[in-house]
Formats: C-alpha cells, structure tokens, sequence
C-alpha cells in the first residue's frame, strides 16, 4: 500500500505520508530529481503480457526487436522513435494481452502476437560433428539465434522462442511458427489494466494515443485523481480532450494518417518532449523533430482561440513546425489557481517540488526523526537546500530562507510547513518594444 498524499484542506488525515498543497499567490535527501521518464500503453504485434516493462533508451535502440517485435528502423517503430526522442526511461504495456503464441513442431513463440508467425526454425547437420545439429532460429530473413546441440533438450530458449525439449530434431530447410494472433480488440477496460498497474510506478508524464474520447478521459481523469488524492504529481497528454485541468496536456493538432497509426499521433513527440524537459526550460517554441507529417493550417485567429482553450498547438514558422505555447488544459482560474496554473513550466516546477518534499519526508523523516526542534531544524534545512537549489538552475528567483516555517502541528506526529511567495522563472514568450525615431 502507498503512503498518504495528496492535497488537504484541514489536519485530518489518517494514513502517515505527505499531504502537500499548492495555491497561487494573491495577483532520500535534498536533492533534485531527474526527469525524461515516461509511460504509455501500446497495441503490439510482440511482447510482454499482462506486466508494465521498463525499456531505456539504449534498449529501444539496440533490442527494439527482441522487446517489440521490429527492430529500431522498422517503419511500426516510428511512434515509440519520436517518443524516444526526448526521454530515457519508458514503462510500457501491452494492451492485447490474449494473443495466441505462434508455434510450429520444435519451438513455441516466446510471445503472443502475429509477429511470431514470421519466426522459423531452420535445422542442418554440422559439418565437423555429423551428430550434431546446428538449429537456428530466423525473424524474417534474419537470424537471430544459433545453436548446436546433439537433441532438443539441450537446446536454450532465446529471446524469441521457447523450445520442444520432447522434440526429435530433423533437417528442415525451414518450419515457420504459426497461428500466432494479436488477441481480441483492446477496449477501455484494457487501458483500464494497465492504469491500475502504473499506480505503483514513478514517472513524469503519461501518454495515451487514441481518437476515443472516454480513452482519452479516462487518462486525464486518472491524472487529476491521482495528483488530488494521492499526491502523486505527474501530467497527462491526451488528444481532443478538453478537461480543463492542469494535469492533462490537450493536443490540438492531427497528423496526416499512415499505416498503423491514427490522427492523435502527435502525442507520441509531445509526451516525450513534455516529460523529458527540465523543470527551468520550456517547451515553447521547440521544433518538431520526429517523423510525422503534423496538420497545422491554422489561421492567427485560430491559434489565438487555441490558446484560449488551453489546447497545446503545433504551427508553421516558415520552413519548420513548432509548439507555439507550453500550456495544459486549465482554462478556468481562480484564487488558489491563478493563470500562472496554465504555463506547464510552473507544473513542472511545482510537481517536482512535491515529489522531492514527499521523497524527502517519507525516505527521511516519517518514522524516523523526533518532532521536536531539533528535528524539524532538520527538516527545514532539508527543504531549504531543496528550494536553493532550484533558484540555483533558475527554475524560481528570489527564494528567501525566512519564508520556509516547520512548526508543530494539531498533535505531536503532525508537522506543518509553509512556504511563502515561490516565484517561479518563465521563460522568454513575448517581446514588446518601442522605439523611438529622431
């Protein structure tokens, strides 16, 4: 079970954790996290069942094959390359978990998916010990396994295959797997599985790529209740799914449809650029660098009523396409969440802040330290050395000490800690001048 979190309105909580509140202002250690984490759930050809798997971005580049089926350049694998584009770390889930494993007389798929049925065992005689069997396995025209055995039970699993070690191993040219399939159609209570498993994992932004409207509200949502209830900061990026709410990232724009991908596709660049972007930078302005063909024919009035909507936008400057605000979806203000609630850049500064506080606090602190002065001095050096290393990269300015309070809270395991006035850096999004002519 996770520790408490979330935001709060009284001292009333009854789990032990981080209860942690932002609000706009009117008009384990100390130490900063790393972003480029990120999480999405995909349809596969190939791949892990019923478990999110952790792939880094050395892996997609060197085993994209053995993890998803097609190898790096693989035209299926241009969604996941301009999701790579910008992160490090992807938790990822196989949506169509009951596929049938392709198999043929000695080797079964080590997944199921219609890629297995490109898989194929080809068995010769070696040449220096006739008693032997040189037994290979193929992807394709590639081959992507050798071994030489005397029978089928000395044979090891690969990375595609399982072997019949009851098998009798027979020169074979080449015996393809068969039968393999992707399973039944993925529906909301698939993507519905792999949210109740994400639960438990860290990361910066979530991604859906879906033109259905509950998919994608059932994502924001999930972001929203997760960040409200539990504590645990992170955005969601979805598409056409205007929900007002500073969690989810609204993608606007369409893509000109291809082969194996929909029109929401350019979620996949914008949860990567969105979770691989340091807590000081923006995305603003940033060009679009992947493989898609983006559909930007805005008119200004169009772009101006996007913004309005809190909808992320790509638009044409000259020759290059690129993001014309880093906004989420809030639109509506109010006291406790101004307009600067809007700027993703705050989001990430802020989420950054919870979840170092919440880390700080429940690695350092919960159980361990005494509520007394001399360990809530502790505490407050602790988030003061957090806080003066953000005004360091110049994520907030003019962070002052004296504005952090810990003090004792309703009871004796309770601690309350303030933090006054957080000025958070933009960056550079306007230019207004005047000049004045002699």
């Amino acid at each position: 079970m996770a520790l408490g979190g979330g935001t709060f309105t009284s001292m009333n909580k009854k789990l032990p954790g981080s209860y942690i509140n932002f609000i706009s202002a009117s008009a384990a250690n100390s130490t900063l996290s790393d972003r480029g984490i990120a999480a999405m759930a995909f349809t596969l050809d190939w791949g892990k069942d019923d478990e999110v798997f952790t792939v880094n971005a050395d892996d997609f580049q060197k085993n994209a094959q053995a993890i998803f089926g097609y190898d790096y350049s693989h035209p299926k694998m241009k969604g996941l390359r301009d999701l790579f584009l910008n992160i490090r770390t992807l938790y990822a889930y196989k949506l169509n978990s009951a596929g049938v494993k392709a198999s043929n007389t000695f080797a079964t798929a080590k997944y199921g998916g219609v890629r297995g049925n490109d898989l194929k065992i080809v068995i010769q005689r070696n040449v220096d010990e006739t008693t032997k069997y040189d037994v290979m396995t193929y992807l394709g025209t590639v081959k992507v396994d050798t071994q030489t055995v005397t029978k089928a039970s000395d044979l090891i699993d690969n990375d595609y295959v399982t072997f019949k070690t009851d098998a009798t191993l027979a020169v074979t040219a080449s015996t393809p797997l068969t039968n393999g399939t992707n399973g039944e159609d993925v529906t909301s209570a698939n993507h519905q599985s792999f949210l109740n498993k994400i639960e438990s994992y860290s990361f910066n932004v979530i991604g859906v790529v879906s033109e259905d409207k509950p998919i994608n509200q059932l994502y924001s949502q999930f972001a929203k209740r997760m960040r409200n209830e539990y504590g645990i900061k992170f955005q969601s990026v979805t598409w056409n799914n205007a929900s007002d709410d500073e969690s989810n990232i609204n993608v606007k724009n369409e893509i000109v449809i291809e082969e194996g991908f929909n029109k929401a596709s350019a979620v996949y660049w914008t949860t990567g650029v969105q979770a691989g972007c340091e807590i000081n930078e923006s995305c603003q302005n940033t060009v679009y660098n992947g493989e898609f063909t983006i559909k930007t024919d805005y008119t200004q009035t169009e772009l101006e009523q996007a913004i309005d909507n809190g909808e992320f936008v790509f638009h044409k400057v000259a020759n290059d396409i690129r993001v014309l605000d880093d906004i989420n979806s809030l639109v509506t203000t109010t006291d406790e969440k101004g307009e600067i609630f809007k700027s993703n850049q705050t989001i990430r500064v802020i989420d950054n802040i919870g979840n170092d506080m919440a880390t700080l606090f429940n690695t350092k602190y919960l159980g361990k330290i005494p509520n007394d002065a001399s360990g809530r001095v502790s505490l407050w050096s602790d988030i003061v050395n957090i806080f003066n290393e953000l005004n360091t990269i110049r994520a907030i300015e003019n962070f002052n000490s004296e504005n952090v309070t810990v003090e004792l809270g309703n009871t004796k395991k309770d601690v309350v800690v303030t933090v006054n006035e957080i000025e958070i850096v933009g960056v550079m999004g306007k230019l207004y001048m005047t000049n004045t002519i002699k």
